[in-house]
């Protein structure tokens, strides 16, 4: 359920970003108490955003940072126009890419606003554990364009010795630092374990741009990392994802959708050439969804009967697809009966 909450504060947080902080009201704090790494859905008309938490968890507040992409339908105006007192429609916090404070080194590769979710992430395990540890290694074009410079800069300060930054430019000299240029697997091979011991890292987070991801996971494959140690969670996807496999069968219908949703069961047509999600959103809107693309994971749901061919999969960890989850938007049927659960 979509809740109105008001815009508190409005400030840049790049040449071409702000961060947006939203006022929680106190019936509501419970519904939009995060686990740092979640983020917050959008609604502006037809059009659903998503937007990754940076505040650290029990503020009392959420602020997200919000990119100015060119042509984006969404982010121009919150940019450009969203003031103090304006009001937003937003989903509370969602997303299983988190890190809950506990004991331990961890680690985050982040790339452009793939910082927004580690921030939060740092900030709240570095005060809410005392022998914990971080170490972040960001990359961004520029420094004008790299987002929450001076909140990075202050956890370094209240956290000597705990918390440990590098920031890789891929645009731009600097006097001291990295050379500048892309953070690529080799460069992250030989980079990583002069920054620091990978066998201790409790837990790798990877965020940002599919380069970077595939980088930083080629990486840390490289360096004997184990595979459940690694959580990732890409921005910005893309192109339009490619025809699934599986061809739908003849006919005018696919079959028939059955989906739990809220307590709720209920069975649909299901039309050859649309996804899962576009059958269940046209009996039930109040269905989860943001992206459409595969990358939030918003709209994961349990496949608890028949099979489901998915178009790409950038949100789902691989023991959540062995363990029957896919992303009803990538999700087409493959056998004439697909039964879904959402509440699972």
């Amino acid at each position: 359920m979509f809740h109105p909450l008001t815009v508190a504060r409005a400030e840049p947080a790049a040449e071409d970003a702000v961060a947006l902080t939203l006022a929680v009201p106190p019936p509501l704090r419970a519904a939009f108490r995060h686990v740092p790494g979640q983020h917050l859905t959008f609604r502006h008309g037809a059009l659903r955003r998503t937007y990754s938490i940076a505040s650290p968890a029990g503020a009392g507040h959420v602020t997200v940072g919000i990119r100015h992409l060119p042509g984006g339908a969404f982010s121009g105006g919150a940019a450009r126009e969203l003031a103090p007192g304006d009001t937003v429609h937003v989903l509370p916090p969602r997303g299983r890419f988190t890190l809950p404070p506990r004991p331990g080194h961890f680690a985050a590769v982040a790339g452009g606003s793939g910082i927004t979710p580690v921030l939060s992430m740092a900030a709240t395990l570095l005060a809410a554990e005392p022998s914990a540890r971080f170490t972040l290694l960001r990359s961004d074009r520029s420094a004008a364009s790299a987002m929450f410079l001076d909140e990075v800069a202050d956890l370094k300060d209240r956290h000597p010795g705990r918390f440990q930054s590098l920031h890789a430019l891929t645009r731009e000299e600097r006097g001291a630092g990295l050379a500048p240029g892309r953070l690529d697997e080799h460069r992250l091979r030989a980079l990583l374990p002069a920054l620091l011991r990978c066998a201790d890292v409790a837990g790798w987070y990877l965020c940002g741009p599919p380069g970077l991801i595939d980088a930083a996971r080629g990486a840390l494959r490289a360096l004997g990392v184990p595979r459940e140690r690694v959580r990732t969670e890409l921005f910005h996807a893309g192109a339009t994802p490619p025809a699934p496999g599986g061809a739908p069968r003849p006919g005018g219908a696919a079959g028939t959708l059955t989906a739990t949703l809220d307590g709720r069961r209920a069975s649909w047509p299901v039309a050859a050439d649309e996804t899962l999600l576009t059958a269940v959103l046209r009996n039930r809107p109040d269905a989860p969804w943001a992206c459409r693309g595969g990358v939030c994971g918003t709209c994961r749901a349990r496949l608890t009967e028949g099979r489901v061919a998915m178009a790409r999969n950038f949100a789902l960890e691989e023991s959540e697809v062995a363990a029957g989850y896919v992303l009803a938007c990538q999700s087409r049927p493959l056998t004439e009966r697909v039964e879904l659960d959402f509440d699972a």
